[in-house]
């Protein structure tokens, strides 16, 4: 069994697989300051209810935009499961090539979602990652990794919106009921969602007339079914893609 983790900066998301095929799925919140044990502790407790022994495991990969804990992610996954971590990054052997100035300035989530889109969806293609910063990976048809784009997170500009203004209160994200807000909630729920929507779709405009009609886009993240529903060009979901990704790289990576 694979165990495939990508930490990102608000949460970690973990898959068990067998074969490429995801058996189970769990989120949780990204503590830095947590040790190796209470990971190993936390992850057991997740395996119990699922009905899957942590003896099974057999290899663990891993995903992190997160440095601090890099080491304890490493020092756990030899302790409570008896492997090493192999961690992605621009030395990994991705099957495809990185033609970004800097490769080590790049996410490592970002590089798995281009491997998990082109290998998925072939080249040219667009993976729109929400999360923390919303990220546009950028892949050609012959399989280069691009670049793309990082913008502000949904999350982030909400805790914005109520840290630096004294009068908005905190507000959820959700579709609005109209365009037009009647009232201080519905109104920074509009501006929220149509806002996140016109950036995205702003940014993908110019995209596609640079790489391409043909050039195909998948968004995945917490809010990607919700963007995609007001999307002019979004319009596939895949909520599984930088874990499929993360297997991806780990069977290549293991069959060479």
């Amino acid at each position: 069994m694979l165990l495939a983790l990508d930490a990102g900066n608000s949460n970690i998301t973990i898959g068990a697989f067998e074969g490429r095929k995801l058996i189970c799925q769990w989120r949780l919140r990204t503590v830095h300051d947590q040790t190796a044990d209470e990971w190993g502790i936390l992850l057991h407790n997740l395996f119990s209810p699922a009905g899957l022994e942590i003896s099974k495991v057999d290899g663990m990969i891993i995903s992190s935009v997160v440095p601090p804990i890099d080491s304890t992610l490493a020092f756990m996954a030899e302790r409570y499961f008896h492997t090493k971590a192999l961690f992605v990054g621009a030395r990994t052997d991705l099957g495809i090539t990185i033609k970004y100035d800097n490769p080590y300035e790049v996410g490592a989530d970002r590089l798995v979602n281009g491997v998990a889109g082109f290998y998925k969806y072939g080249g040219p293609c667009v993976i729109v990652d929400l999360g923390t910063t919303i990220n546009f990976d950028v892949i050609s048809r012959q399989g280069e990794y691009l670049g793309g784009a990082i913008a502000v997170g949904i999350g982030i500009a909400i805790d914005a919106l109520f840290s630096k203004t004294a009068r908005l209160p905190m507000v959820d994200f959700r579709p609005p009921k109209d365009v037009v807000g009647t009232n201080t909630v519905a109104s920074m729920r509009s501006g929220l969602y149509y806002g996140a929507i016109g950036m995205i779709d702003g940014i993908l405009e110019r995209i596609i007339e640079k790489m391409g009609p043909d050039t195909r886009t998948v968004a995945t993240g917490g809010q990607a079914h919700m963007i995609v529903s007001g999307s002019r060009f979004l319009k596939t979901v895949d909520e599984h893609l930088t874990l499929e990704g993360l297997a991806m790289i780990w069977e290549r990576s293991h069959r060479a």
